[in-house]
Parts: structure tokens; C-alpha cells; sequence
């Protein structure tokens, strides 16, 4: 079997490490206690946050123990951003976001067993602490040149909106995290992203001035596409794990969207799939690029592992569904809501001309074109042909009530909501 950082290396999920001899030693004699971090800045975690989440897994997995800390002190705080002060959420709201992330991450470890995974908030420790103890017992141990080197920090410094002290005291309280749960939980190593190392490096020298011992620090790379763009956004915004935030079916299509160049590396981070069945896959891409047998092992897996796998096998009923290979009426209200999200949508009424609607949902440049695409046979309502270009569309044809799918040729699709 392969030691935990090799399979990372493999995976590409290493950038930086304290000591990466002194690290691979401690994993080797094990168990390691380890922590990630994850700030309610939002209500949801989105694609970028899986990255850590999963690599905590495989740790787990190789039989160290997690703690996995949502910040509900770092929270009302905010990590300092490159372009500018952050917005101050009230205590209320960041107490919702912490319940809220903490849902989303508890599918994604094991909490039982051996090395059962253990969920911690930093305010546990950070809201009993006066400030004259924190000055004393913590920042003492920090130097302003160090503090001021900080990446964010020197950017910031030298912008016209500068730093609040606020924001400027952040690496400070992480560092405090790191220290805290080494001394209650016995935790040596924290992961975190590459653009994390900072903060990360707080903690491992906190402990060292401290407690006059070594702790380890690990950070993955930030994950990029092959053309250059920002992984995890799309037209219509940031991939959120949150379901009413990103519909499972959205989901599901930013992974089969993937490109030829991106998805092996994308099965690597964020799939459980061995070296040989990623291999045959990678196989596939070359010999088989139409088929995106990749794409689709991808998104099942990744939709399996946040939505479940009945939401995902829900999703690509759904999909075949809208392209004629499965029965519309026999999706849920939620899957079909979900997929008819991403088309092209048109109001609409019981009794108006159906060429009408395939021209005001774009899916034909005119009315003309549209009775020609009804008269060539290639115009359908519901996977169902559209005989005649004098049809209206009718209260049976409605899904759920409310839904009608249109369809020009085999792939140009659109729908009619008639609440819209």
C-alpha cells in the first residue's frame, strides 16, 4: 500500500509542507491528529472547500484522525482578501452559516470508528478569552515583521484601502486555533490551500514558541483549468454545495462539462477512484474523447459524494430525459425544477401557439423558422413531435402544472414556465 503522501503526491494534492521528511515520519509511526479549517464567510462551502474536505478524508482514510474547526470566531472576523476590507456579518448570521457548513461537511468524513472525525468551533475557546490574555498569552509570541511580510498583508498595506487592525489580527487568532486543539486534542498537523500557508505557518510557529515542540503543516495546490480560467465558476456564478444554492443538476453538469485536458486531474482531486480505474479512464479520453466516459464517471461520483446517489442517478434520469431517452412526466418536481434551470425559458400560457413559444425562447430566430422546423418534423413538445404549426399548447402538456420542454432538432432545448 502506498504511504498517505505519496497518494497525495500522486493525486496532486501537495504544494507545500513544513518537512516533508519529519511529516512522512509522523504519518508512517501514526496516528496523526489533524485539522482543517473552513470560515462561514457564506452560507454554503463551494467546489474549492471539497478540495480540503476530501483531502482530510483520504487522511482518515490512511487511519489518522481528523478535527475538522468551522470558524464561528474566524468567521465574524474574515481571512483578509487582496481587494479589500470584508463586510462584517452579525453574530446571528455567522451562527447560522456555522450550522450550516457544519451539515455539509458531516456526510464527508466518519465520524465513528477508530480515528472518528470530530467537529470543533474556535469560538468554543476564542469567546471566554479577555483581551488582556490574548495580548499576553498569545500575542507575545508574534513579531510584526513576520506578521507585516504576509503576502495579503503586504498587498493590502500598500493599497489605497489598506488593512484594519481587525483584519490584520486574523493570522493571529488561526494560529491560536492551531495551538488550542494541540493542546486539548493533541493535534500536530495542519492542511489547509496553498494560499492558506501563511496562516498555517502562524500556528506551526506559535506552537514551537509555546510549547517548545514541532508541528506539521500541508497545503494543496489551488486548482486552475488547463486554459488559464478560474476553476469553479460559471456563467451564472459560483458552484455551491449547497443544493438551493447550486441545484444537484447544475452541479452534475459543471463536472460532465470538464475538458479533455482537465478531467483526469479533476478524477484525481476529487474522486475516490483507484490509479488503475483512473488509467482506463484516462484511456477512454484519448481513444474515446465523444463518448466523455471520464466526465461522466466524474460527475456521478463528485454529485454521489455531496448530493447523494439517488439526487445524482435523479440527475442523469433527468438528463436523458430532456434529450428523449426517458419519460419527462416521470421526474420529481425537483429534479425537473433543477434541470430546467440551466435552459433558455420562455412565460407562457395555456392555449398559445407553440411556434410562438419556440420563437421567444430563442430557440428559432423567427416564427417562419419555427413553423418550418414543425413542418420538417424537427420541433417537439415533451419529447413529443409537434404535428402542425397551428398547434397550441395544451393543459395535459404541462409537467407538475407548470412545465412544458421544448425541443429543436436533437440538442437545441428550451422550456415554457408558465409562473414566470
Amino acid at each position: 500500500m502506498n504511504h498517505i503522501l505519496d497518494e497525495l503526491e500522486w493525486r496532486d494534492l501537495i504544494a507545500q509542507t513544513t518537512d516533508v521528511d519529519a511529516l512522512r515520519a509522523a504519518l508512517t509511526e501514526g496516528p496523526v491528529n489533524l485539522y482543517c479549517g473552513f470560515d462561514p464567510t457564506a452560507p454554503s462551502l463551494h467546489i474549492g472547500n471539497l478540495v480540503q474536505i476530501l483531502t482530510v478524508r483520504r487522511l482518515q482514510d490512511a487511519g489518522h484522525r481528523p478535527f475538522a474547526l468551522v470558524g464561528g470566531a474566524t468567521g465574524l472576523i474574515g481571512d483578509p482578501k487582496m481587494a479589500g476590507e470584508r463586510t462584517l456579518n452579525s453574530r446571528d448570521v455567522v451562527a447560522g452559516w456555522v450550522e450550516r457548513i457544519r451539515a455539509q461537511i458531516a456526510p464527508l468524513l466518519r465520524f465513528d470508528g477508530d480515528n472518528a472525525a470530530t467537529m470543533v468551533n474556535n469560538l468554543d475557546w476564542t469567546a471566554p478569552l479577555s483581551a488582556i490574555d490574548f495580548l499576553r498569552d498569545v500575542g507575545k509570541h508574534y513579531r510584526l515583521g513576520t506578521m507585516l511580510a504576509k503576502d495579503t498583508v503586504a498587498r493590502r498595506l500598500n493599497s489605497e484601502a489598506g488593512i484594519s487592525f481587525t483584519e490584520f489580527s486574523y493570522q493571529i487568532l488561526q494560529g491560536m486555533d492551531f495551538l488550542e486543539l494541540h493542546r486539548r486534542h493533541g493535534v500536530s498537523l495542519q492542511t489547509g490551500g496553498s494560499d492558506q500557508w501563511g496562516n498555517l505557518l502562524s500556528g506551526v510557529e506559535l506552537i514551537r514558541k509555546a510549547e517548545g515542540v514541532a508541528a506539521h503543516a500541508l497545503t494543496t495546490p489551488l486548482i486552475t483549468k488547463a486554459d488559464g480560467t478560474k476553476f469553479g465558476k460559471t456563467e451564472s456564478g459560483t458552484v455551491w454545495l449547497d443544493p438551493e444554492m447550486t441545484t444537484p443538476y447544475a452541479f452534475f453538469q459543471f463536472w460532465l462539462n470538464a475538458d479533455d485536458a482537465d478531467v483526469v486531474r479533476y478524477l484525481k482531486v476529487f474522486t475516490f477512484r483507484t490509479r488503475e480505474q483512473i488509467a482506463e479512464l484516462e484511456a477512454a479520453v484519448a481513444e474515446r474523447p465523444a463518448a466523455r466516459e471520464a466526465q461522466r464517471a466524474l460527475a456521478h461520483d463528485v454529485t454521489s459524494l455531496v448530493h447523494g446517489v439517488a439526487a445524482a442517478d435523479a440527475v442523469v434520469a433527468a438528463s436523458g430525459a430532456l434529450f428523449g431517452r426517458g419519460a419527462l412526466d416521470e421526474l420529481d418536481a425537483e429534479t425537473l425544477a433543477g434541470a430546467v434551470a440551466e435552459l433558455p425559458t420562455t412565460g407562457g400560457s395555456v392555449g398559445d401557439l407553440v411556434v410562438d413559444l419556440f420563437a421567444s425562447a430563442g430557440l428559432v430566430a423567427s416564427k417562419s423558422e419555427a413553423r418550418r422546423a414543425v413542418k420538417e418534423g424537427g420541433a417537439s413538445v415533451n419529447n413529443v413531435r409537434v404535428a402542425s404549426d397551428d398547434a397550441v399548447l395544451a393543459p395535459e402538456q404541462l409537467l407538475h402544472g407548470r412545465w412544458a420542454v421544448l425541443r429543436r432538432g436533437k440538442r437545441t432545448l428550451g422550456v415554457v414556465d408558465t409562473r414566470s
